[in-house]
């Protein structure tokens, strides 16, 4: 396994992975979700495994583990008999933010541990997934594991998204700027984008929140009303070229278009443009996963701070949308767009073929909405009740997913959330008038 690289395009839609359609629907979806983790470490070098770029970076081996971590601590522990488990520290090694399974070794430390190696990491995922298959054949599954199972599969595809994100935020604190894989052989893109145009939609009272049949995050429910005055969304994304032109009009450099701390925070990095864009002999290109790229003015701007997205918006004399707003203008709209299945790893041009266009992949849309809890929300109870309600202060909600959300991950009431300086995301911006 360890010695498998692939100079190709990475496969991600799942129905192209070679696992058995003979087994139960969760049995199967397990094995795609498992198997894609290992999928997306097939371009890394066993040096990149171990690299911690900055705190909030986890190393490609700790993805690996914490999301085995996860189905060994909450389902074989307690539910397969005579389980053991594999590594007695494991659990302190792994265990990211969830108090009530124990201590845990610092977050900002990880990229600190050389072991357990890489081939001990898989050696780990295959000893849990075969003990995961002993569990699906040796007892029924009750609604409590299944609930629990299914939980764990979107906790691992939120960790394939971080993977790449991560090892993004890697591979450019390197000088060399290398590649995770190859750029794709040269596609036509547009070289402009479309008119952006305002779509209006109608206030009132709406309800938001998870109503559908299917899984969804405890943060996403209950659903409820909200009473909204009428407002229009922008038709696509905002592009690098509209975003170049803030900078070039001293965007950067003007105190009337940031919040307090955004401002502030401005001074304090010396920010200059988003993350990754970087000028050379007056050029100005960005790195991506597939290495240093010149800069496509027609593709969305990303890896934006919130601070970012507001003070292009105060600059054009917009708004970034409400949560709310952004769910009732994307409800009821089919859940396609550039997303990982499609294998770009990068946004790409709108295409004009919708009157909103690109509601979800390309980019994380930030919002103006506080990451706060719906009303008559409540924790799960248990660990897993650790899973997002700690985390409602000091963030800002984000919606629609990205060109590194796995397939299947995404729906018009997920809510995604960061703190306001977050910039290694695949994070941009959508206006709102």
């Amino acid at each position: 396994m360890l010695s498998e690289r692939s100079t190709e395009s990475l496969t991600m839609s799942p129905t192209t992975v070679a696992i058995s359609e003979a087994l139960p629907p969760l049995q199967h979806q397990y094995s795609a979700v498992r198997q894609l983790s290992e999928t997306l470490c097939r371009p890394l070098e066993i040096e990149d495994y171990g690299i911690q770029s900055m705190a909030d970076v986890s190393p490609p081996k700790w993805h690996l583990a914490h999301t085995t971590w996860f189905f060994e601590t909450f389902l074989l522990c307690p539910f397969l008999k005579n389980y053991n488990v594999f590594h007695p520290k494991y659990s302190y090694l792994f265990n990211s933010y969830y108090e009530a399974v124990g201590n845990r070794h610092p977050r900002a430390q990880r990229g600190l541990l050389s072991r357990p190696t890489v081939a001990e990491v898989y050696q780990y995922r295959a000893y849990v997934d075969d003990a995961m298959r002993s569990l699906f054949s040796s007892v029924p599954l009750s609604a409590e594991m299944t609930a629990l199972i299914t939980l764990g599969l979107h906790h691992e595809q939120q960790h394939q998204e971080l993977l790449l994100t991560d090892i993004k935020h890697i591979f450019a604190t390197n000088p060399l700027r290398p590649a995770y894989r190859p750029a794709a052989p040269k596609t036509a893109l547009a070289a402009t984008a479309p008119p952006l145009r305002f779509v209006e939609f109608s206030g009132g009272l709406h309800t938001i929140g998870h109503q559908q049949s299917g899984f969804a995050f405890d943060n996403e429910s209950p659903a409820h009303r909200v009473y909204l005055q009428d407002f229009a969304l922008a038709s696509r994304l905002v592009t690098n070229g509209e975003y170049l032109e803030f900078i070039e009009a001293g965007g950067y450099e003007k105190p009337e278009y940031w919040l307090s701390e955004g401002w502030a925070t401005v001074q304090a990095q010396r920010w200059t443009a988003p993350l990754y864009w970087e000028q050379i002999d007056g050029q100005w290109w960005e790195m991506t996963l597939m290495g240093m790229q010149p800069l496509n003015l027609a593709q969305p701007v990303c890896h934006v701070s919130l601070f970012e997205a507001d003070a292009f918006a105060n600059w054009c004399d917009r708004r970034l949308p409400t949560e709310a707003e952004w769910e009732i203008a994307a409800a009821g709209m089919p859940v396609v767009g550039n997303l990982l299945e499609g294998d770009r790893l990068h946004p790409q041009p709108a295409k004009d073929s919708q009157p909103v266009e690109q509601l979800y992949g390309d980019v994380w849309e930030w919002t103006q909405s506080a990451y706060q809890p719906y009303p008559g929300f409540r924790p799960a109870a248990g660990a897993v009740g650790e899973y997002n309600g700690k985390f409602m202060c000091n963030q800002t909600v984000l919606r629609g997913g990205s060109c590194a959300t796995p397939p299947g991950h995404i729906r018009a009431s997920y809510r995604n959330f960061f703190p306001a300086s977050t910039r290694w995301q695949f994070s941009g911006i959508r206006l709102a008038v």
